[in-house]
């Protein structure tokens, strides 16, 4: 494990697009559960926070053995950055533990099907390149061919020059938001959870399934149904 690691999953209570989202139950638990335990399974058994402004959200994350830091309302409304959330837990955590972080690991609780095992490897991927990055995030690997539309409503592919057929297509990269670590130096330094040197860590597309709204939810409640725990049978 990286020595002088925080980590923060940053958990706020209001959201537009699935009202209580952080703690809707899937498949009869809370949301925010499966991060806190895939944190767990991942050998993460000290410094694991939930940053939030709700009394429900810090219920939850009690029940589950995980701390939390209260975020103040200036930083918990719909436009507030994530950067803005996790430098506030730095700051507070740091002082209370008398003590200095040297990486920051969020993982945001929007990404329930992320597994202990893939936050290891993921750690264990960064940890052997360090001296050359700053910064890691989670991607999932696409061959779809992206369009976009320009102010005259004409749509036109993201790259004309791409072949035609999905097959012969270079993959492109997603951010799938699952899991990202930055260098203490660096976050502070720029104020960005990409640091200045980003490197890439690629999970598979059903442990990316990031819940947004309801769509999400119940897609990720029959993906944990039907693929994850029949494949466990």
């Amino acid at each position: 494990m990286l020595e002088g690691l925080l980590t923060v999953i940053p958990a706020r209570g209001g959201s537009k697009g699935l009202a209580g989202k952080n703690i809707r139950l899937l498949n009869g638990k809370p949301l925010l559960a499966y991060t806190i335990e895939a944190a767990f399974e991942a050998g993460i058994t000290q410094n694991i926070f939930v940053s939030t402004d709700s009394k429900e959200i810090i219920e939850v994350a009690k029940k589950f053995g995980s701390d939390f830091i209260e975020r103040p309302p200036e930083i918990s409304h719909d436009s507030a950055s994530t950067e803005s959330a996790l430098l506030h837990a730095l700051d507070i955590i740091s002082r209370i533990k008398e003590k200095k972080f040297n990486y920051v690991l969020t993982l945001p609780p929007t990404s329930p099907l992320r597994s202990g095992v893939t936050i290891k490897k993921f750690l264990s991927h960064y940890n052997d390149i360090l001296l050359e990055y700053d910064a890691m995030i989670s991607l999932t690997e696409t061959n779809k061919d992206y369009w976009i539309k320009d102010d005259n409503d004409i749509f036109s592919r993201l790259f004309p020059s791409a072949p035609r057929r999905r097959q012969d297509r270079a993959p492109i990269y997603i951010e799938n938001s699952a899991i990202y670590i930055t260098k203490t130096e660096s976050f502070l330094k720029t104020g960005s959870i990409l640091g200045q040197k980003t490197a890439g860590f690629i999970i598979d597309e059903i442990e990316a399934i990031d819940i947004n709204n309801i769509i999400d939810l119940k897609w990720a409640e029959f993906v944990l149904k039907n693929v994850i725990n029949q494949s466990q049978i």
